[in-house]
């Protein structure tokens, strides 16, 4: 068929007037350093709630895997937990910015991930802990068009930071306060990425609320103080105190290791740390402002419809809960329990939804939304609806920890690691090692974990949400205890071998463990685990137990490390393989 001149020129007219295809969604994730989600840390940020939690979603069920800045980072951005990525602390031998490079993990992480799939990618603040101003460019950070990262040893000075550009040479800030410096070069680089045609990512990760540090008081020991906030935010919280709820100043009955010898805290300290909570607060206002300036700046360049927000921080924080001193590293919901909000397109809006998701499952997301490959991952994308969060099995969350537990505020002091990597500490608590795991099913909410002493503690949070019940302490006294109707001895057994599962899985046992030890797929949660026909299987199972008490993850210390799965059911999955009767054989 001939087409005539007419006929060309209309199809072309056509062609040139066809909508463009939609590139793929932009992504912005602002990660705040240490913020509650139990003493108010989101409440008091309106401009929060009104840009992004009341025209988004909230996953009320979010959790981090490692209570610690550096590892939950390393969690979040290689979407691998913490014994596979073996990013255990914030300063070397087991952690921190020398670590990452030394394992490979500056190549092959979210970032590069993204621009793999077509993405500029830009950051500002916080990245690694001990990435510092000798070893920034040594070798220099991996993935980003466009970066100003903040470098130790002042990172948490809010007056006196220092920051490099693109890898060049370190800046610094003294007398700006770090919180605005981060917003203005966030919007510039806003403003970069919005000229490009390619679709972009942007994290912003501000320092606040994290405690301001370091500051010497004598021969090189140093302490963490309060937070500093900018001068116009010094008339807020003049009266607010901590909730006094349940655990506030409360011994832990049949409390482990350290904590369970914490003597009561007096009034002078209880004042100090009301104080010290409402500095964290007035430091988030600042950052309640970014927030609602880089929102608007999106919304005058009309890409909201196109743009996802995430707001997420690294780690929970306690202050007075169980009689503790201001900090985290522990596996308690006030460290471990943390704020995750989204906005986007198809998210719902003002919507809480109710699945299950951790840290481990943001960078499959990220790459959900960019089109890329998931596979090699530890997490799945999370829900994005409502329909999807209903039809969500998850319902554990693997929790992990290694070394000390610092105090922070007057009552937590250090030495910095020295040149030839010796140090030490003082008032700082010891065997702080365990493995944890957090379990929220229909009508159960669980915390279980084994220490390094091998101490086990479990918490029913259905019934203690403030966890100051120990019910592995005493077990005979708490015998008639049940969950899902089932004793206290019979629950242990599931979550101790469920735990073994968890605390060495790899990719698909990270999201399906039960099918480790059920490979037919006839167990997908604690209430199925709890039939009374697998009592004497689990009660068979190795136990969660360590030889000794390591400052990071070495496998010669941690027990067994694999359960032994149910035979019924693992014939089963093979006999899948071979014709429908042939499988039936196994249950004859």
């Amino acid at each position: 068929m001939k087409w005539s001149s007419a006929a060309l020129l209309l199809s072309g007219l056509a062609l040139a007037h066809k909508p463009p295809t939609p590139k793929q969604p932009n992504i912005l994730f602002v990660l705040t350093d240490d913020q509650d989600n139990h003493m108010g840390g989101v409440d008091f940020m309106p401009r929060l709630r009104e840009s992004i939690i009341e025209k988004g979603a909230t996953y009320d069920k979010h959790f981090c895997t490692v209570a610690i800045c550096c590892p939950s980072r390393a969690n979040l951005w290689t979407g691998r937990m913490a014994h596979n990525n073996n990013v255990t602390d914030v300063a070397p031998p087991y952690g921190g910015y020398p670590q990452v490079v030394k394992l490979g993990w500056n190549d092959n992480y979210l970032p590069l991930w993204m621009q793999d799939a077509g993405y500029n990618t830009y950051y500002v603040g916080k990245l690694w802990n001990y990435q510092n101003v000798d070893n920034y460019n040594d070798p220099p950070v991996r993935g980003f068009n466009g970066s100003e990262i903040s470098l130790d040893p002042y990172t948490y000075q809010y007056y006196n930071s220092m920051m490099v550009r693109n890898g060049g040479d370190p800046v610094s800030y003294a007398g700006q306060y770090i919180t605005d410096v981060m917003t203005d070069k966030a919007l510039g680089f806003l403003d970069e990425a919005l000229a490009e045609e390619r679709p972009w990512m942007m994290t912003v990760a501000p320092v606040a609320p994290h405690s301001n540090g370091t500051r010497e008081i004598h021969s090189g020991v140093f302490w963490q103080s309060q937070p500093e906030y900018a001068a116009r935010h010094a008339h807020m919280f003049k009266d607010y105190q901590i909730p006094r709820e349940a655990s506030f100043n409360a011994a832990i009955d049949g409390g482990v290791s350290w904590i369970g010898n914490l003597a009561p805290l007096n009034e002078s300290v209880i004042e100090y740390h009301d104080e010290y909570q409402r500095c964290r607060l007035r430091s988030l206002q600042a950052v309640d402002e970014m927030v609602e300036s880089l929102v608007a700046r999106l919304e005058e360049a009309g890409v909201m419809d196109n743009t996802y927000i995430f707001y997420s921080t690294d780690n929970g924080y306690h202050i007075s809960q169980h009689r503790l001193a201001p900090g985290k590293e522990c596996g308690f919901d006030t460290d471990i329990h943390i704020p995750l909000y989204v906005r986007g397109p198809g998210i719902p809006e003002n919507q809480t939804l109710d699945a299950v998701t951790s840290h481990t499952d943001l960078a499959p997301t990220f790459l959900q939304i960019a089109g890329g490959a998931t596979h090699g991952l530890d997490g799945k994308p999370i829900p994005m609806t409502v329909e999807e969060s209903y039809r969500s099995k998850t319902e554990h969350i693997g929790v992990e920890y290694w070394g000390v537990n610092l105090p922070e505020g007057i009552h937590g002091y250090r030495k910095l690691p020295l040149p030839d990597g010796s140090a030490h500490n003082i008032n700082v608590y010891h065997n702080n090692t365990y493995k944890g795991l957090r379990l929220i099913g229909d009508t159960y909410s669980l915390y279980y974990s084994v220490w390094c002493s091998n101490e086990v503690e479990l918490y029913d949070l259905t019934v203690d949400p403030y966890q100051i019940t120990n019910l592995a302490s005493n077990r005979t006294r708490f015998a008639n205890h049940t969950v899902v109707g089932r004793p206290l001895q019979q629950v242990i057994n599931r979550l101790d071998a469920l735990m073994m599962v968890v605390k060495s899985c790899k990719e698909e046992s990270c999201r399906q463990p039960w099918e480790e030890l059920h490979p037919g797929g006839f167990v997908e949660n604690l209430r199925a685990a709890l039939s009374p026909a697998y009592d004497g299987f689990y009660a068979q199972q190795p136990k969660v137990a360590f030889s000794s008490c390591e400052l990071g993850y070495l496998v010669s210390a941690e027990g067994a490390m694999a359960v032994d799965p149910y035979e019924r059911e693992k014939k089963y999955k093979l006999g899948r393989r071979f014709e429908y009767g042939e499988s039936l054989a196994f249950f004859s």
